[in-house]
């Protein structure tokens, strides 16, 4: 008998092993693809972009051109892959109960291809990281137990385009300049919308500014699963912006919160960031630490 209990320890112990080296074996595999991804989002980078003159406007609605001579100096380059580095709060619960995270993230943005943000966050002895692309959303528990994990869905890649086409908003603006599969409509003095196309995808997002063309809010409808039946459909999604900053040439918020069922009794801002970096990297990427 104690023959028995012990090869049911030892093949337990065994199982255990194995399960615990196959999770570490996953984790290291999606850290490397975060970090092919940041690489290649970061080469796609334009290595000699024309610079910015305010004669490219002509023609775009009036608060579409106050936010462009805001947020980019005559004669700055017109990079637009950027790499941004934040802090803030990241919220798990609802508006009733936010159940808000101490989160630290990089991003590259690169639209309209696609980004990367890579976070961790933490709340007493709970620790979450991962990271969301247009291909992916992975998030683990202390490292070592997957808590999301999707794929490169049609519904991912859509969800995923609607957050990156409002991020270029704010910061990116070069890269929604008018050109091939971006147009730009007017909807009052101080807004305007900007519909971005891209490889049979298609997102608008309404923009708010102030007189001095300062960007307040972007709004658009977002498509997502974050509702009750977790089911996918059309939901208002925004935020607000605030504590402008120069980089380079650029005039970019840092304080952005953002959530689903904006405009509504049941807006929750999920999405706390304060930016303390924003480079235009024209190399290789490098870790996240």
């Amino acid at each position: 008998m104690p023959d028995i209990i012990t090869l049911l320890f030892v093949s337990t112990m065994v199982a255990v092993i194995l399960l615990i080296t196959g999770l570490l074996c996953l984790r290291l595999l999606d850290y490397r693809a975060d970090k092919q991804l940041f690489d290649q989002l970061i080469a796609s980078q334009p290595s000699s972009p024309g610079l910015f003159d305010p004669a490219m406007l002509a023609g775009l609605p009036e608060a579409a051109k106050r936010f462009f001579t805001f947020s980019i100096a005559p004669g700055t380059p017109l990079f637009t892959v950027a790499d941004i580095v934040m802090t803030g709060r990241f919220g798990m619960g609802n508006i009733h109960k936010p159940d808000y995270l101490q989160m630290k993230a990089r991003q590259v943005l690169a639209p309209p291809g696609s980004f990367i943000w890579q976070m961790q966050a933490r709340k007493n002895l709970l620790r979450v990281s991962g990271s969301d692309s247009a291909s992916w959303t992975r998030f683990w528990l202390h490292e070592l137990l997957p808590v999301a994990r999707t794929g490169a869905s049609l519904d991912q890649r859509r969800s995923a385009f609607g957050r990156y086409v409002a991020e270029a908003l704010f910061w990116t603006p070069a890269a929604v300049l008018p050109r091939a599969g971006i147009t730009w409509t007017h909807l009052s003095e101080n807004s305007a919308r900007l519909t971005v196309s891209h490889f049979g995808l298609k997102q608008a997002v309404d923009l708010t500014v102030a007189e001095d063309g300062q960007p307040l809010l972007v709004s658009f409808m977002r498509w997502s699963n974050a509702n009750p039946q977790r089911s996918y459909m059309l939901q208002p999604f925004g935020g607000y912006l605030s504590n402008f900053r120069d980089f380079n040439g650029f005039r970019l918020p840092t304080h952005v919160e953002a959530g689903n069922h904006f405009g509504s009794a049941d807006y929750f801002p999920f999405f706390i960031a304060d930016v303390s970096a924003i480079s235009w990297p024209q190399h290789a990427g490098r870790d996240f630490g």
